[in-house]
């Protein structure tokens, strides 16, 4: 019963955004050397062990890139009283959970890059697998209250001011921020009641729920029993909830017979569907993939993979809004034209 509630947890784990399903082995001089460099409560972060000194400019570059364009977003639509719509305020929600999503672990791993110390401590590892859990579930649940939003504008577009306002988007981000720390608060406190074996090496360049359960000593069935029944439903629903809204909202394009009908439909969901192909496609190459593929994967594959989902596609993320949104690109516009005329 026991293996059987593990099994079935592994691919739960994904679900509640984990950029990873199985622990690569580890040779035996990597054992040997963690056990000389770690602490009895510290982990070892094995990932980018080599090249650093290329790695940490691009990564400090991303980094930099990410922070610029959630920046923009939130004092692009602060700034302008005309951008603080629920539309709007949804994106800030998303480019405040972009922050979060890549600041949990970017600046570990710059900090690792630049001088070489790959432990991270048990507190420290908790604490990102705690941020990180949270900010991907309000990346999820966000998108699916945009895409809510575009199917109201494109199937109702009559009802949208009364059935899309601010108080109820204000209403509905609170309980997903709060109901998301409520989920990550609960993995972490069952992560954190679990003893740690000697081996503490982690292949990854940060905490993750499942090598981390992977690792435990203890008894782990209650672990992968609550990923199983609750942490998997934190996903699958948004994820439904915005197959949903474009299934209804491409069955109401198909019958648009208005010319220019078409292109306007795009405009108005075109950067939203671009940002959730990037990020589930880059959730579905981190963990949905067949199990004789993952088995024979090599690490350095599974970095990529989970780069582009934890760092690539928050950074991407505003870029993408700003450069097919005219609003966003005219209040930013404007915002530049006050900076330069400043003494």
């Amino acid at each position: 019963m026991s293996l059987t509630i593990q099994h079935l947890g592994r691919l739960a784990v994904g679900l509640s955004l984990n950029p990873s399903l199985h622990l690569p082995t580890l040779r035996h001089n990597n054992n040997m050397t963690a056990g000389n460099q770690t602490s009895t409560s510290d982990f070892l972060l094995l990932a980018f062990s080599s090249h650093q000194e290329l790695l940490f400019p691009l990564f400090l570059v991303l980094y930099l890139a990410a922070l610029l364009g959630n920046v923009l977003i939130l004092v692009a639509v602060g700034s302008d009283s005309r951008l603080q719509t629920p539309m709007y305020v949804l994106l800030v929600n998303l480019s405040l959970a972009d922050l979060c999503f890549t600041s949990a672990t970017v600046p570990r791993l710059l900090y690792a890059l630049l001088t070489g110390d790959q432990t991270i401590t048990h507190s420290a590892c908790l604490s990102q697998v705690f941020f990180f859990l949270m900010a991907g579930n309000v990346d999820s649940y966000v998108l699916a209250a945009m895409a809510w939003d575009r199917y109201v504008a494109i199937c109702k577009p009559l009802h949208y001011a009364t059935v899309v306002t601010l108080p109820r988007c204000m209403v509905l981000l609170g309980a997903v921020w709060v109901g998301t720390a409520l989920h990550s608060l609960l993995h972490t406190v069952l992560l954190a009641r679990l003893t740690f074996c000697s081996n503490r090496i982690l292949p990854y360049f940060f905490c993750d729920l499942h090598p981390l359960i992977h690792l435990a000593c203890s008894d782990t069935s209650l672990n992968y029993m609550m990923i199983l029944v609750e942490g998997g439903s934190v996903v699958i629903v948004p994820a439904i909830c915005i197959v949903v809204s474009y299934v209804f909202i491409g069955a109401a394009v198909c019958q648009i017979r208005a010319p220019g009908g078409l292109r306007k439909a795009f405009s108005t969901c075109g950067s939203h569907l671009t940002v959730v192909i990037l990020f589930y496609g880059t959730v579905v190459s981190v963990y949905l993939q067949p199990p004789g593929q993952m088995e024979g994967q090599e690490e350095p594959q599974d970095l990529v993979a989970i780069v582009m989902f934890s760092v690539v596609s928050p950074t991407l993320n505003p870029y993408i809004y700003s450069l097919q949104n005219r609003e966003i690109k005219a209040a930013l516009t404007k915002l530049f034209m006050v900076i330069l005329q400043m003494p």
